[in-house]
């Protein structure tokens, strides 16, 4: 198969969350196990951090790979889902896996995909702790694909876990309240492995302690025991947190004896896009007008997002907006701004939401604009009747995100 035909097979073969939700998800580890073993155990031959939580996770990640980067480690990246690329999936020192790897692994391993029914995502896991093993990283950072006690990442034992924050996110698969997802994302936390949390929230705090009591890991809170800043080339404000989160884990792999210095510390901060290519956090595409995109699309995410754009100087504003099917609206319906004009438009993808019921939605919420066929359409619209001090912005997927990247 070429490298395309490689990749139509593992997208059709078993359903994909990203792309078709609640049937692809999976009740435990069983496959994942499985396909470890088959693979002789490729997640044991290089050290980790394991990172999860709702909102921040792969700005997060970036950020530790990019300051590994500038420290001299042989940095592995896995983060999910991609934008562009498939491949962007898989990194080392922010070079993505190449074309021959990815078919070569799916050629070699595919009667045992076939046979035991291995998802899209189990099977990319694989490859990516395969590829991790075989270039022999000194440290592979592993983004959590949703969830944490269930996901197929978690077969690792981390020199760190971190988990970010979390926020009523996926609640048909990891429970309703912040108490029962941050049980679920707990379940990351491992025996004798510390733990960083970034944020300190009243519901979960406790449930976070009591796991890793029980574990005998150490934990500790970002936002309580950091206080330097640092400037980075990533300006969503959101990422003041991310950065806290960041700073505490180095802290922990100083003490685990890793060698980062304050000047690598620095430099992986400002170098981060430069280093692993990171793209669709409050990425601006261009000026006059000037066009921001960002791929933050619950509640917790668009706070920050929505914030910063009210304090952008602009005439008027025009937001590219479209959804998955599951995403539940309602928390984010009043943060949106009524002024704004809106372009509703559906990714192209089968969890897609009709943009003509978006637009439904949106009107009763008094939310106003036109509907278009396509992401790149409504784009073009929204361009169209832009004037040069005026704001676009393209947001509430990631897939649309990836659309006009």
């Amino acid at each position: 198969m070429t490298y395309q035909e490689t990749l139509n097979w593992m997208f059709a073969q078993l359903p994909m969350y990203q792309k078709q939700g609640k049937t692809a998800f999976k009740k435990d580890l069983t496959n994942t196990i499985k396909l470890a073993k088959h693979l002789n155990n490729p997640e044991k031959r290089f050290k980790s951090i394991h990172v999860a939580g709702t909102n921040g996770k792969g700005s997060t990640s970036h950020m530790l790979a990019s300051i590994l980067q500038e420290a001299g480690y042989k940095v592995g990246l896995y983060t999910s889902p991609h934008l562009k690329d498939f491949r962007e999936r898989i990194k080392i020192n922010g070079q993505v896996v190449s074309k021959q790897f990815v078919m070569g692994f799916i050629r070699r391993n595919r009667a045992f995909f076939e046979e035991n029914k291995l998802s899209f995502f189990e099977m990319t896991v694989g490859m990516a702790f395969d590829y991790f093993a075989k270039q022999k990283v000194d440290i592979a950072v592993v983004e959590v694909g949703m969830g944490g006690r269930l996901d197929s990442t978690n077969i690792i034992t981390p020199e760190v876990s971190v988990i970010t924050n979390i926020g009523l996110d996926h609640t048909q698969f990891l429970g309703t309240t912040l108490k029962e997802i941050a049980g679920e994302k707990g379940g990351i936390i491992k025996p004798n492995v510390p733990v960083v949390v970034g944020e300190t929230q009243s519901e979960t705090t406790p449930v976070f302690k009591l796991l890793a009591d029980n574990n005998n890991a150490s934990i500790m809170f970002a936002d309580d025991c950091v206080t330097e800043t640092f400037e980075s080339d990533l300006k969503g404000t959101y990422q003041e947190k991310n950065k806290k989160t960041v700073v505490c884990t180095v802290r922990e792999l100083l003490a685990l004896g890793y060698s980062i210095s304050k000047e690598n510390l620095r430099s992986g901060f400002l170098r981060t896009i430069k280093n692993t290519g990171l793209m669709g956090r409050w990425q601006i595409l261009q000026e006059d007008p000037k066009v921001i995109c960002d791929t933050g699309h619950n509640k917790e995410g668009l706070v920050y997002v929505i914030n910063q754009l009210n304090n952008e100087t602009f005439n008027k504003l025009h937001i590219v907006f479209g959804v998955v099917n599951d995403k539940d609206l309602k928390p984010i319906l009043p943060l949106l701004p009524k002024e704004a004009t809106y372009y509703f438009c559906k990714p192209e993808i089968s969890r897609g939401l009709n943009e003509k019921v978006l637009q439904k939605i949106f009107k009763d919420n008094d939310l106003h604009g036109r509907t278009y066929e396509s992401v790149n359409e409504s784009y073009k619209s929204a361009l169209k009747a832009a004037n040069v001090n005026d704001l676009i912005f393209v947001g509430g997927s990631t897939f649309v995100v990836a659309e006009i990247i």
